[in-house]
């Protein structure tokens, strides 16, 4: 279920408009072998755009787009036979049953995955004979899933994979992303989780108003633009200069309150070891000690704004 292409997808400046909305702008995106790559952004950004001129559905206007070294527009019933596509929403056909929606997908490949077993991973075998339009929103994305790697893709495309499922129904499908990946498969997904982004994602690409704005691994994201915190308490009105001499060049260290101090910078064991120190110098106990990092919904709304959007 791998890849030979060590690039399995590449886009450069890649735009798409639909009448007078620039839909996607100028985007450059590379996704690494057995890697998961999740697309952020708010609503209307660009990201399902972004995926279906992925998977041929739509034509870019300007820029190239290879997927698997292959147009995906050009060479689109070559590349069908190698890339598995959950559609948002389903797809699935509103009178047929589950199971026999599955089944007839696998046919179409000579090494299907058993469709009985992913049925059962995916919770799935006592809705086998339920058409699709009597499943519940949850148990349709699974099916969707379903489809989407039964015929051993080496490439996968997830358009907001657990959309109205339970908690736990979510963990299953991430185990089973995870599992993709550790076999080998490429993932590119979309979604608003921004949980699910930092649970699966090897890299993060940020998309607003159909450009990139940040790109990243989940740490270095969460690292940008913002410097881990150190917070304690102890004593008020404390005499902070022997700390900040003590502390490497570029840190800070403020009583934000009565009482509550704050250091700002690379906060590693070392760092720790200094601010306990001083404490002991000072014949002082700090209480309440931890570390505080920037959350990937931080970095988010700091890139992307604050308000909703339609």
């Amino acid at each position: 279920m791998s890849s030979g292409s060590p690039t399995p997808v590449r886009l450069r400046g890649v735009s798409k408009r639909y009448g007078s909305t620039q839909a996607v702008s100028g985007l450059d995106l590379e996704v690494n072998r057995a890697e998961v790559l999740a697309l952020l952004g708010p609503n209307g950004a660009g990201k399902t755009t972004t995926v279906e001129m992925c998977e041929g559905f739509v034509r870019p206007d300007e820029g190239s787009i290879e997927v698997l070294g292959l147009d995906p527009v050009a060479d689109n019933g070559r590349l069908r036979e190698r890339i598995g596509v959950m559609l948002q929403g389903g797809g699935g056909y509103p009178a047929a049953r589950a199971g026999e929606m599955l089944n007839l997908v696998a046919a179409y490949s000579a090494d299907p995955l058993d469709p009985a077993w992913l049925l059962g991973t995916l919770g799935l075998t006592d809705a086998a004979k339920t058409t699709y339009r009597r499943l519940s929103g949850g148990q349709q994305q699974r099916l969707a899933l379903a489809c989407a790697i039964v015929c051993r893709p080496e490439l996968v495309f997830l358009d907001e994979p657990t959309a109205g499922m339970d908690a736990h129904a979510r963990l299953v499908v991430w185990e089973l992303i995870d599992a993709l990946r550790r076999d080998g498969v490429t993932v590119v997904l979309t979604t608003h989780q921004l949980k699910e982004a930092e649970e699966l994602a090897d890299q993060i690409v940020i998309i607003d108003r159909g450009a990139a704005v940040a790109s990243g691994t989940p740490a270095e994201l969460m690292r940008s633009g913002a410097e881990d915190q150190l917070r304690f308490t102890a004593p008020r009105r404390l005499d902070l200069s022997l700390l900040l001499a003590a502390l490497p060049e570029g840190y800070r260290a403020s009583e934000q309150l009565p009482g509550e101090y704050l250091v700002e910078g690379t906060i590693d064991p070392q760092v720790l070891a200094t601010v306990t120190a001083w404490c002991a110098r000072l014949n002082i106990l700090a209480t309440d000690m931890r570390v505080e990092q920037r959350s990937l919904e931080d970095v988010f709304l700091d890139l992307t704004g604050k308000e909703l959007r339609s």
